[in-house]
């Protein structure tokens, strides 16, 4: 185990942003977290933050806590059922990769969530999602480790409490249960009062992909794709390639500029909600839920309240995308995390005056 001293973060956040970690440890194995539990004074401390592809931090100076940089790899096939194959992978594969590989071994399921920046072991603390397909619908199980005492332990996905963007991993604790006996439990009554937040370390995750595979078409992004490419039954190959093609289309690449991907949440709220708002707004972009509720395009409010192409600093709307905030600066000019901020509040509240609801940032603050 090496413990980096004053280590440069700029290439390792999406964003751009300058910034030193005043300890980073790069962790390849799970050997590597207890290691440094046993080290005193850093050790002792538990003071941690888990940097996976840095996709999804907004870092605002210098970072204090120690850093774990993950860099546990492997992809296996680890069970095979008449139903279902199980897929591992280590917390630092990178997440576009496995979807690339799991589909090249024939197991498709993935590739709706093809392109999302990041590594594998912070797609269920997001519970990413993107084109109608959200991890939660594929994942099987995950280990971490307990960094309180070093201990190994799994959690199944109702223990993971996932939502929209969420999960247990995103909560601060409510309580002190050990996380070896949250990990036994069967049923969890009330999963976000064992926020796990600060508390554990992913260091694999294992994927559910069903053998009988059907095609997730429902957005229309995608069903229009398929309908330029003349395809009536595409495979999950075509999918990957659409979903890439659109992605490619409507996100800037972070090697060219500076963003974490989408930046805010698509809220949503009730059927009631919703009318009121289309009242006022008819044009408003929407989308019905399978449990009842509206989900509203945060997209298109920003761009509404005439927020794309405009900056604050460094700090600018994507003006293909407005709910992609972008790093206008290079180098030692770059962005500061202030400025992202800033101009994320700054969106918030035009959106909040204009249509009565709160947007929330997809990034984490540092």
């Amino acid at each position: 185990m090496l413990v980096e001293k004053n280590a440069p973060l700029q290439q390792y956040n999406t964003f751009g942003i300058m910034a030193r970690a005043m300890n980073l440890v790069r962790v390849q194995a799970p050997q590597d977290i207890r290691d440094f539990l046993a080290q005193p004074p850093l050790g002792a401390s538990r003071q941690v933050v888990v940097l996976g592809g840095g996709s999804n931090i907004v870092i605002t100076g210098d970072v204090e806590p120690t850093v774990f940089k993950m860099e546990i790899m492997g992809k296996r096939l680890v069970e095979e059922t008449d139903k279902h194959y199980i897929i591992e992978v280590g917390a630092g594969e990178v997440w576009h990769e496995v979807v690339a590989w799991s589909l090249a071994q024939g197991y498709p399921g993935l590739e709706n969530l093809a392109l999302i920046p990041g590594t594998a072991g912070a797609a269920p603390v997001q519970n990413i999602g993107a084109y109608g397909v959200e991890l939660q619908d594929r994942f099987d199980s995950l280990d971490a480790i307990d960094l309180s005492n070093g201990e190994h332990f799994s959690l199944q996905a109702a223990q993971c409490a996932f939502g929209y963007r969420d999960s247990v991993f995103k909560h601060a604790p409510a309580e002190t249960m050990p996380l070896t006996m949250i990990a036994r439990a069967t049923g969890v009554a009330e999963p976000r009062g064992m926020g796990l937040a600060g508390r554990a370390v992913i260091t694999h995750v294992r994927l559910r992909l069903a053998k009988d595979w059907k095609p997730e078409l429902g957005y229309l992004d995608l069903a229009r794709k398929q309908a330029e490419k003349g395809i009536a039954q595409p495979t999950a190959q075509d999918i990957f390639d659409w979903v890439v093609e659109i992605r490619r289309a409507k996100l800037p690449d972070p090697a060219q500029i500076g963003n974490a991907g989408s930046f805010f949440k698509n809220p949503q709220v009730t059927a009631d909600q919703c009318e009121d708002i289309i009242a006022r707004e008819p044009k408003i972009v929407h989308y019905p839920m399978l449990d009842g509720s509206i989900k509203l395009a945060a997209g298109w409010m920003i761009d509404a309240c005439g927020w794309r192409g405009k900056s604050i600093g460094k700090a600018g709307v994507y003006d293909r995308q407005a709910l992609v905030l972008v790093n206008l600066g290079e180098g030692e000019g770059s962005v500061t995390g202030g400025e992202v901020v800033t101009l994320a509040r700054a969106i918030q509240t035009s959106v909040y005056e204009r249509f009565g609801i709160q947007l929330e940032p997809e990034p984490v603050v540092w």
